[in-house]
């Protein structure tokens, strides 16, 4: 495998500090620029960033001394200086889907961590385990935005990451019909630490503007189809869902009702679960957990201390299965949210377009 040069668009926000740690030393990916907003532009990455240093490990010495470049007025230059971009930029949406499409169109792919594309009808909204065959839609928006190289993939929203893997392996053989999922989201979901919020000790939020609007619509693109030059969503299973923000650093737990069209038994349920694999797994992905969906029978399992870390943080937690008085079951689940839901997941993501040659 080549080495590709790559850059990380918002790198001074928290998931692209994230993206910087897991970067750091990719048998594949060598960061060689990095962008922010006009503000940190010709400071030094670490000048940029100062206190606001938010991950557990210290910047990377191999990014520390690259010079920030500005993401909006260095396109061009940035583009032609590396193969592709991850994108984290905290800015408006309209804003956010502009930026993008200028980076595809100036033959630059994007790998994106923002929601502003993941309607667009021809860009792939992926997690690598479940529906790596979206990809294929990318010649497609090709097409469209006039490009050879150029196109953007974005990864699903974080709080999906702990549900939907578990939910989608069970849908082809048994139908699932009906979700119902309530989600506890950690604090660094909104980029933030209990330094940086401390009305979240001791304290619970019972709303995530967006995010449940999110939660019930991503999961049906990506159950959907590719007809023609876009991405069809799918009709069914029906989610309604309700996010909760919790005073915990990182981990998001899902607790899911799920209805379906063949009740299994929690047997057949188990048995998926443990021998369920995806394209990251058949291809050893560098970023691929060796067991994607993971169960512990004991009752007071997945934990968010215990379990949001399992196999580097990139997979996935799920817990007391049980059959339920109104649902056929319910389960628990956990994930970690900036690792397989936000930089862990997008970098995972570029590993499989380059594994399939979508980045040469």
């Amino acid at each position: 495998m080549k080495k590709y040069k790559v850059g990380i668009i918002g790198a001074t926000g928290m998931v692209g500090q994230r993206f910087a740690t897991l970067l750091d030393g990719h048998p594949w990916f060598d960061v060689t620029v990095l962008a922010a907003s006009a503000r940190s532009a010709g400071k030094t990455y670490r000048e940029a960033v100062g206190k606001r240093w938010c991950m557990d490990t210290p910047i990377p010495e191999s990014m520390a001394d690259i010079v920030i470049r500005s993401a909006s007025d260095d396109i061009a230059e940035i583009a032609a200086d590396v193969d592709f971009v991850f994108c984290a930029v905290d800015m408006k949406k309209d804003e956010i889907k502009a930026l993008e499409e200028a980076y595809a169109k100036a033959e630059c792919p994007v790998i994106s961590n923002n929601s502003a594309n993941r309607f667009t009808p021809d860009v792939p909204m992926i997690i690598p385990e479940l529906n790596t065959d979206h990809a294929q839609i990318i010649p497609a928006q090709r097409r469209r935005l006039g490009t050879k190289r150029g196109f953007i993939a974005v990864k699903s929203n974080c709080s999906l990451q702990s549900y939907v893997p578990a939910l989608y392996p069970l849908h082809e053989k048994f139908g699932v019909k009906d979700v119902l999922v309530c989600t506890y989201q950690a604090i660094s979901g909104a980029g933030k630490t209990f330094d940086t919020w401390p009305e979240m000790l001791d304290n619970v939020i019972p709303y995530i503007g967006g995010e449940e609007e999110k939660s019930e619509k991503e999961p049906l693109k990506i159950w959907g189809k590719i007809e023609g030059d876009v991405i069809v969503p799918a009709d069914s299973p029906s989610f309604t869902a309700q996010c909760i923000r919790v005073p915990v650093s990182n981990g998001h737990m899902g607790a899911v009702f799920v209805r379906f069209e063949k009740k299994p038994t929690i047997e057949e349920i188990k048995a998926i679960w443990k021998d369920f694999k995806g394209y990251p797994q058949e291809a050893k992905l560098p970023h691929a957990p060796v067991h994607f969906l993971n169960y512990f029978e004991e009752d007071n399992l997945p934990q968010t201390k215990l379990q949001r870390e399992l196999e580097g943080g990139m997979a996935v937690s799920i817990g007391r299965l049980r059959e339920d008085t109104q649902y056929d079951y319910k389960f628990v689940c956990l994930s970690h949210n900036t690792l397989r839901g936000a930089a862990g997941g997008a970098v995972l993501l570029a590993e499989q377009l380059c594994a399939q040659g979508y980045l040469d």
